[in-house]
This record gives C-alpha cells, sequence and structure tokens, in this order.
C-alpha cells in the first residue's frame, strides 16, 4: 500500500490527482493540504489542512509520497519539509529558478527519491525522445518551439518547452535560445521560442524543423489534464521507497 499526501489538493491538478488516486488499489490517500479551503472535506473522509501545517500534518499522517502541485515558491519549502522527514516526492510544479532547482536538489539527494518534471503526460516524455532524435538528423534544419496554454498560466515559457529546449540541446550542443521576435531579426542558428496564452487551453507544443523545401512538426497536445494527473499517480507509485535521488518520467516509464 502506497500513502500519500498532496498539497494543493484543493486546486485543479489536486483534484485530478485525487480522483485518479482512488482508480489504483494499492494506494491511499492519507493528507490533504492547501492554502485556501482548509476544513473542506476530501474523498475517504480527509479533511483538508491549511498548507501551513505540513510538517505536523505529515508528522500524523506519515505518508510514503508527497505529491505537490502548488507554486513554485511554495512547493520549494513543501519539497524540504517532506525531505528532512524521509518522505519520498513527487513534483508536478513548475516554474523554478535556477537557485530554488538548486535549493530542492540540496534537501532530497542523499535523503529521498523525487520524481521532477514539468509534464508528467506519458506522451510528452516520449514527445521529448522523439525531438531529440529529430534534431539529431537534422542538424542544420531551423527550429521552432510554439508552446499554448491557458490565460491563467503564470510561467512563460511553460516548463515542458524548457524541457524541450535542453532536449535539443542535448542532441545537437549548446545553442542560443532567442524567446519571440521583434523588430529586425535576422535568424541565424538559435532556438526560437513562442509562448501563447488564450482561452483554457490545456496545452499544446509544437517543435517546426524548417529546411529548404521542406518542414518536419513534431507536435504534442493535452486534450485534458487527467494525462498529467494519471501520470503523477504513476509516479508516486513508482517512486515509493527507491534509493535517495532526483528521477524523471523517463525512469518512471523504462519500469512498464
Amino acid at each position: 500500500m502506497t500513502k500519500i499526501a498532496i498539497t494543493g489538493a484543493l486546486g485543479r491538478m489536486g483534484t485530478l490527482v485525487i480522483q485518479e488516486a482512488a482508480k489504483v488499489k494499492d494506494m491511499q490517500l492519507v493528507a490533504g493540504l492547501d492554502a485556501i479551503g482548509a476544513g473542506a472535506t476530501l474523498p475517504g473522509g480527509i479533511v483538508v489542512r491549511d498548507a501551513c501545517e505540513l510538517e505536523s500534518v505529515l508528522k500524523e499522517s506519515k505518508p510514503d509520497v508527497l505529491i505537490d502541485f502548488t507554486i513554485a515558491k511554495a512547493a520549494v519549502g513543501n519539497v524540504c519539509t517532506a525531505a528532512s522527514l524521509g518522505i519520498d516526492l513527487v513534483v508536478g510544479t513548475t516554474g523554478f529558478s535556477a537557485e530554488q532547482h538548486s535549493q530542492m536538489k540540496g534537501a532530497i539527494e542523499g535523503h529521498v527519491a523525487a520524481v521532477i518534471t514539468p509534464n508528467f503526460a506519458l506522451g510528452v516524455n516520449v514527445f521529448w525522445k522523439l525531438v531529440a532524435d529529430a534534431a539529431a538528423a537534422l542538424r542544420d534544419y531551423d527550429i521552432e518551439i510554439i508552446e499554448a496554454h491557458h490565460n491563467q498560466k503564470r510561467d512563460a515559457p511553460s516548463g515542458t518547452a524548457l524541457a524541450t529546449v535542453q532536449a535539443i540541446k542535448t542532441a545537437l550542443g549548446e545553442r542560443e535560445v532567442v524567446y519571440g521576435r521583434e523588430g529586425v531579426m535576422p535568424r541565424g542558428k538559435e532556438i526560437g521560442v513562442h509562448a501563447v496564452r488564450g482561452g483554457d487551453i490545456v496545452g499544446d507544443h509544437t517543435v517546426l524543423f524548417a529546411g529548404a523545401g521542406e518542414r518536419l512538426e513534431i507536435k504534442h497536445q493535452a486534450h485534458s489534464r487527467t494525462a498529467f494527473a494519471s501520470g503523477a499517480v504513476r509516479a508516486a507509485d513508482w517512486v515509493a521507497g527507491k534509493e535517495p535521488g532526483i528521477y524523471t518520467m523517463a525512469d518512471v516509464l523504462k519500469s512498464r
């Protein structure tokens, strides 16, 4: 039995994660926390606790894994608290700075296991591999990344787009990255990245490889956030009890 706690339990992703976790036979929700809505009741009779009570709640409920879908500033504190208590982690929050990544890494390594990724959808993780393979084969082609999300998304470009940039750099070596274009902008060998925000778009990512006389587009479209939630639940089931360290969904997928 894998016991889980969720921070951001009343948010869009937290709600879906709870629903998906309920479908897993050997998984039990033991705690839910949120910055607003304390006192609400979750499935199984779990009462939502205030996010500021995280340490005491984790000590009381003793989860195997904490799943975090909050905001970057809160998530760093949540990760450090859980790691100090020996609780493994699944982190789906995005928008971290390099300093925040470093702080989480220091708290995790040598203490607990954590799956950290900007996107838990299984298809996106295949998308990154396809993009890397295409970049290696079409290394002289112009490369543009276009991502689109709903109008409430805080960070831009998306964490998934930034991970896509990294997948391309891994295949090709270091390249300049240009975020949007304005005015006189002659194209060189840079990777162009463009963010669209509007309506209720769940998440679209397209990589365009353009050469002489042809272009190739590799695209992933999320139709529902359920794709992210089910991946996060799968990651939680996988990471419990693993050797300390930071893992990705690629590691989770290898276990299939």
